[in-house]
């Protein structure tokens, strides 16, 4: 494992004990954490995307905001969705991070889960054309925001006051290598290999939206192969990155003990239930003892095949909590992983 970072949902809300009792908290909180998570050594704080929900939604500012506060980690998301996106604007404000970070962007992207909203896309004006779906759509502007953030003209010049300029105008600023740093969130292993034949890297989730009746690590495992076959066969000239997301609980103090006791309890196993009418089959949940944990995450077969592990926090519980939980992790779970931290 060569990287490891955190997903955080973003989730804020007055439930009982939440310490994220508003968005200002959840954003503010997510840059705090950052700073820890970088002075822990760890790689990585990424953010999950999410709209008329109570949870991260416009992820530049936070992303620039913890850019200005940080030296080494890289900053992302997991992911955006492409539906509710205008590819331009989208491109400026990522090369504008991009640039801010010094070139630390880790942008992961996707067709789109379900949302709170019906039709929630159409709201922010963006509507398939004739014949398209909202996964053609979703694709659309994800090729069209590729192109922009490689330079390529996409809007024509009037000359009067482009300083006489003629042709196709790129949109401005630019990030050299930010092409090379964007991520699709698949959720299928056809997913996958489209990504790799058109040259992102892979983010896979806990969850895949198919089931071949073997464990999930293993299908995700399977994904990941042929992701990897796939670029190989397409000729990229770089090496792609693969990143795997998991729930890891470690359980050291009756504090932690209070929150996941019940987890450790139960079986388990993975579940298999139907998520946008499709069959979807959902990895399980580590909690436990930090030993225990090191060695059933020695035997995932998609975490050994990874070289990117995200851990999804429990954003709510603050910042003291989860830099605590991300410590016992980088200390008594990761080296087990090959992890070293800052490397």
């Amino acid at each position: 494992m060569e990287r490891i970072g955190f997903l955080s949902f973003g989730h804020w809300g007055p439930g009982q004990g939440s310490r994220t009792r508003t968005a200002g908290d959840a954003l503010l909180q997510a840059i705090d954490l950052s700073v820890a998570a970088e002075e822990l050594g760890l790689d990585g704080a990424f953010f999950r995307v999410h709209h008329f929900a109570r949870q991260q939604a416009s992820p530049f500012p936070l992303l620039s905001a913890i850019a200005a506060r940080t030296t080494r980690i890289e900053i992302g998301t997991g992911v955006i969705d492409m539906r509710y996106e205008n590819p331009l604007y989208m491109a400026e404000e990522a090369a504008a991070a991009d640039l801010i970070s010094g070139g630390r962007l880790q942008l992961g992207i996707s067709r789109g889960s379900p949302e709170p909203a019906r039709q929630g896309a159409a709201a922010f004006g963006y509507v398939p054309g004739p014949g398209e779906t909202d996964a053609d759509m979703a694709r659309r502007h994800t090729d069209l925001f590729r192109k922009a953030i490689t330079g390529a003209g996409v809007a024509e010049a009037d000359p009067r006051y482009a300083g006489g300029a003629t042709g196709l105008l790129p949109v401005q600023p630019q990030s050299p290598g930010l092409a090379e740093r964007i991520w699709w969130g698949a959720g299928t292993r056809k997913t996958a290999v489209w990504a790799a034949e058109l040259g992102m890297n892979l983010m896979s989730s806990t969850l895949l939206t198919e089931d071949t009746g073997v464990p999930f690590h293993e299908l995700q495992a399977e994904q990941i192969q042929l992701f990897r076959d796939a670029w190989a066969a397409a000729g990229h000239e770089y090496t792609p990155r693969v990143s795997v997301s998991r729930s890891v609980l470690p359980i050291v103090d009756e504090e932690d003990s209070r929150f996941f006791a019940g987890a450790a309890l139960r079986d388990g196993r993975d579940q298999v239930g139907i998520i946008d009418g499709l069959t979807a089959r959902f990895g399980k949940s580590y909690a436990g003892a930090p030993d225990v944990l090191a060695e059933q995450l020695a035997a995932d077969t998609a975490v050994q095949a990874a070289d990117t592990l995200l851990l999804t926090i429990p954003n709510q519980l603050g910042v003291d909590f989860n830099a605590k939980l991300l410590g016992t992790i980088s200390r008594h779970i990761a080296p087990s992983l090959g992890w070293n931290p800052g490397s």
